[in-house]
């Protein structure tokens, strides 16, 4: 992996209340400290520092962009965890992936696992892999790539990563799963465009999204 150079942004505050704070994560950026002083800035550290109360409910991968939700209490950590462990979160991401994808939609429904000796890269193993199904539909296509928006059902680690590069079409720019010219991109070509979740002070549905950058 490349050094890490996180963006030097301010912070893109989709949402805030009571129980809720909606950011719009940039690429690059880790969610959570990675190991090491070196790995200190994220996006989690850069939000305490101006809302001391505020929890991790999920993360999104340092090269992935757009909505991730924070919980403002304990009683919204929780609530949150919960819609999030039950599958309940509907998430919708875009991504730019290599080649012209066949069909107009269909389901990826292969068990991840994560691959010990290249860690954090995960891989398909049917044997010990834990579920991991993905719904996809194709947006455009065009000039040797498809942009398509991706329903996970599942949540696992790089899993729409993974389930790009087994249809065949990694996700561009990919520094762990695309080679050759599907790597030629300024940066992982993916966005978490909306999160629907109840809110924890009454069970509302709210629809939160960020603009796609690419």
């Amino acid at each position: 992996m490349d050094a890490y150079c996180p963006p030097d942004t301010p912070l893109d505050i989709l949402h805030q209340d009571h129980e809720l704070l909606v950011v719009n994560k940039p690429s690059g950026l880790l969610s959570v400290p990675g190991r090491g002083e070196h790995l200190a800035d994220c996006l989690i550290s850069r939000i305490q520092a101006v809302f001391p109360e505020a929890l991790l409910v999920h993360r999104l991968d340092r090269d992935t962009s757009g909505v991730m939700v924070f919980a403002m209490t304990p009683h919204a950590q929780r609530h949150l965890g919960l819609q999030f462990e039950k599958r309940q979160v509907k998430k919708v991401y875009i991504a730019r992936v290599y080649g012209e994808v066949e069909g107009g939609e269909g389901t990826v429904d292969l068990p991840l696992i994560v691959d010990w000796p290249n860690r954090p890269r995960q891989h398909v193993d049917h044997e010990n892999g834990k579920p991991a199904v993905t719904d996809w539909k194709v947006a455009k296509r065009g000039d040797n790539e498809t942009r398509m928006r991706l329903f996970p059902q599942t949540g696992r680690s790089h899993q729409l990563r993974v389930h790009m590069l087994e249809l065949g079409h990694p996700i561009l720019g990919d520094p762990f799963y695309a080679t050759g010219p599907a790597l030629d991109a300024p940066r992982l070509m993916l966005h978490a465009e909306s999160l629907r979740l109840r809110h924890p002070d009454g069970g509302r549905g709210m629809t939160f999204k960020a603009k796609c950058p690419f």
